[in-house]
């Protein structure tokens, strides 16, 4: 006998109540009206459907209280507005985010032979520079081929990342996996930190570190890179109507290269070259440095530094264009950082559910049908 629908929606939150059944709750014990998990369950199916925050929140729930109150408890109705934002100003991210991954982690699939490619960057939410706060900073890790965000942390400045960046790297599972980072992790911590997780590395040099930057431009620089100690991989692509050209070469480090050392792990050394046409019709070549724990493999390579872009194109710039999370204003810390973990765990479903729409179409679906945000957070369980 089929399913019933009813018998799905049950299933499907049920899945989504176990996973939060361990977190703590925040609240006074014996002095609230309105079950945490409840109101987890709202504000996550809320935010999935198109909610920016908690008025948002409390507004879809009440649109849709018949639903609700079919598969929750609620024993005092639907929760206010108010109740969402105390309530998501006060659980402690790191726990919530941990509830998610550990529920997601089934989509964490392997590609065939390539490893898992984690990219980790760091984003600022412009709008919550509001009265005269600093922004706030998302450092987020992101599963490339998978598209599933993995974890993250929120910081007051872009220099944090530095710190931030090593407390991330504790909180997710990269064993067996290729980190990749922009310059700003070029740590010699970061980069010991990432080894001791049993994970490669291949991370951006740039002027922050003269003295490597210096070593393995020299490098380049002194050897033929014609030669049968350098890998070679070339790739033409158009894109904007316009075509580029790269090239990416790979060469073992010897025992005499300097800081050889003072960076562990360090195996190989990666230079990308980037030619295109700008906007005026001019010629322009990019060459971009990196080092790497990873042995000699040009295609290899040249795919983790490709793909490390991913987390921009594929993360960050759906967050600011179809969640607008660039505009948000919201003030409170916690509960800024907890409604952006909820819109990156949304893109992974979005991304999961085999349906041939945009980001867009699929939270307007959400929002539309109570049917079809339950086939979304389906993709979680898979």
């Amino acid at each position: 006998m089929t399913p019933s629908l009813s018998s799905l929606h049950s299933a499907t939150l049920q899945e989504l109540i176990n996973a939060f059944k361990q977190l703590d709750d925040p609240r006074m014990v014996n002095k609230n009206d309105h079950l945490l998990i409840d109101i987890i369950v709202i504000a996550v199916c809320a935010v999935i459907a198109g909610a920016d925050g908690p008025t948002a929140i409390g507004q879809w729930a009440k649109f849709h209280q018949d639903n609700l109150k079919r598969y929750l408890k609620l024993p005092k109705g639907i929760p206010s507005h108010d109740t969402f934002g105390r309530v998501l100003k006060r659980i402690k991210p790191l726990a919530f985010q941990k509830c998610f991954v550990e529920w997601i982690e089934s989509l964490r699939q392997k590609n065939g032979e390539l490893r898992e490619h984690v990219a980790i960057d760091g984003k600022e939410v412009r709008g919550s520079r509001k009265n005269n706060l600093g922004a706030l900073h998302i450092v987020s890790a992101w599963s490339t081929e998978n598209g599933i965000a993995l974890g993250q942390i929120a910081t007051e400045e872009k220099s944090n990342e530095i710190t931030a960046i090593p407390e991330l790297l504790d909180q997710i599972d990269v064993s067996g996996c290729v980190v990749t980072i922009d310059a700003i992790a070029t740590q010699k911590k970061i980069v010991k930190k990432i080894i001791d997780k049993k994970a490669d590395y291949v991370i951006a040099v740039k002027g922050n570190q003269k003295k490597l930057y210096a070593a393995v431009q020299s490098l380049f620089e002194t050897t033929n890179l014609n030669g049968r100690n350098v890998s070679r991989f070339v790739e033409d692509e158009k894109s904007h109507g316009r075509l580029e050209h790269r090239e990416y070469y790979q060469m073992l480090v010897g025992r005499d290269f300097p800081l050889l050392s003072h960076w562990t792990g360090l195996k190989s050394v990666i230079l990308a070259v980037r030619t295109h046409v700008d906007k005026t019709g001019k010629s322009v070549t990019e060459r971009r440095f990196f080092i790497s724990s990873l042995g000699r493999d040009g295609r290899a390579a040249a795919r983790y530094v490709r793909k490390h872009w991913g987390i921009e194109n594929s993360l960050h710039w759906i967050l600011d264009m179809t969640f607008r999370e660039d505009e948000s204003q919201i003030e409170d810390r916690i509960l800024g950082e907890n409604l952006s973990w909820i819109r990156r765990f949304t893109v992974t479903l979005a991304k999961a559910h085999p349906a041939k729409m945009s980001i867009v179409g699929k939270r307007r679906g959400a929002a539309w049908s109570f049917d079809f945000l339950m086939q979304l957070l389906q993709c979680a369980g898979k």
